[in-house]
């Protein structure tokens, strides 16, 4: 979809809900594309939102499976600097820390495929095991280590098991420490306690002291109540079950935000598997250039781009020649997008 029309279709959505729009769209195509949100963004958020200067009614079309819970919170600061009410638009997925993004919000508008999910961090640290069977030569790669579950195996032990007494417990904590630094396990829990404090803050922003049940009744829904971290929250249980702040979407503004979507998740490839085969064709080597991320408003643009050179070589494996694609990236960051001053 051409740049203009995408433009034009910010520029219904605003006048539709007598806001300004801002998008972002962190992309998941998989595998090897996948972005987060991250600190990163924030001076592109200044630049758009000084334009802007300050406005009533603030609405941002968010897209992600994820990123850095430090800036979702950083996130919401910044733009709830630039307006007196802030809603969040989502037509898919707002996964993790979007969905905490999203607790800011002072209206949550969810499409019928809107996506909200329980807020499970990870931790990876120098503490953490290490991915096994690396390159030799290659620095390590350090696996994540999930709080929810560090958590689901000391409650398998002590509720499934039967495992309660002292002695036996000690035995247990003695094992997992083995397995992960006690320091990353401390990390763990702080990051646990972190994630329930920022989700009680950004409540915060928008119910009061009179609504603490309320808020508790949300955190420990998405911090602790939902077990799976993939599980999928759609807007019936975000706002009938949770209790958030979710908004009716009439048809016509669904259409609105699932077209302007659409247009992203095209430009971007999203439902399109990466494979670099595909990408090379017949050639023998390729530059291609992957769009990752995108933040959007009608007179400014951004976007996270990835530069890769695909070469097709032939090597032998167990004295048979085969062909493979390798590939390496040759630059990587975020820019103005064509079209936008």
């Amino acid at each position: 979809m051409a740049l203009t029309k995408k433009t034009a279709l910010i520029q219904k959505l605003e006048e539709r809900r007598g806001s300004r729009i801002i998008s972002y769209i962190a992309g998941d195509r998989q595998p090897g594309l996948e972005t987060q949100i991250g600190m990163d963004v924030f001076p592109f958020f200044y630049d758009i939102l000084v334009r802007m200067g300050k406005r009533e009614h603030i609405d941002l079309v968010l897209y992600s499976t994820g990123g850095a819970t430090m800036a979702a919170w950083g996130l919401v600061n910044l733009l709830r600097e630039f307006c007196d009410k802030l809603c969040v638009l989502i037509p898919f997925k707002a996964q993790s820390c979007a969905t905490l993004l999203a607790l800011g919000a002072n209206e949550i508008v969810m499409t019928r495929t809107g996506q909200l999910s329980p807020v499970d961090p990870t931790v990876t640290s120098p503490f953490n095991p290490i991915l096994p069977n690396q390159p030799p030569g290659a620095p390590p790669t350090f696996l994540p280590v999930s709080v929810e579950d560090v958590i689901g195996f000391m409650k398998l032990i002590r509720e499934e098991a039967g495992i309660s007494t002292e002695e036996n417990l000690t035995k247990v904590v003695q094992i997992l420490a083995e397995k992960v630094n006690p320091l990353a396990l401390g990390s763990v829990h702080r990051a646990k306690e972190q994630i329930r404090m920022l989700a009680r803050k950004l409540l915060s922003f928008h119910m009061g002291p009179e609504e603490q049940a309320k808020i508790d009744s949300i955190v420990a829904a998405l911090t602790r109540e939902l077990f799976s971290h993939d599980y999928v929250i759609g807007r019936r249980e975000a706002k009938e079950v949770l209790g958030l702040k979710v908004s009716d979407c009439e048809e016509a503004l669904e259409k609105l935000i699932m077209e302007l979507f659409q247009s992203y998740s095209s430009d971007m490839q999203l439902s399109t598997g990466y494979n670099p085969e595909v990408e090379l064709g017949n050639q023998k080597e390729k530059t291609v250039l992957f769009d990752r991320a995108v933040i959007e408003s009608a007179d400014r643009a951004f976007v996270f781009r990835t530069k890769r050179k695909l070469e097709r070589q032939r090597i032998t494996r167990e004295q048979i020649p085969i062909d493979v694609t390798q590939e390496r990236v040759v630059e990587e960051g975020w820019s103005t997008l064509e079209g936008h001053g």
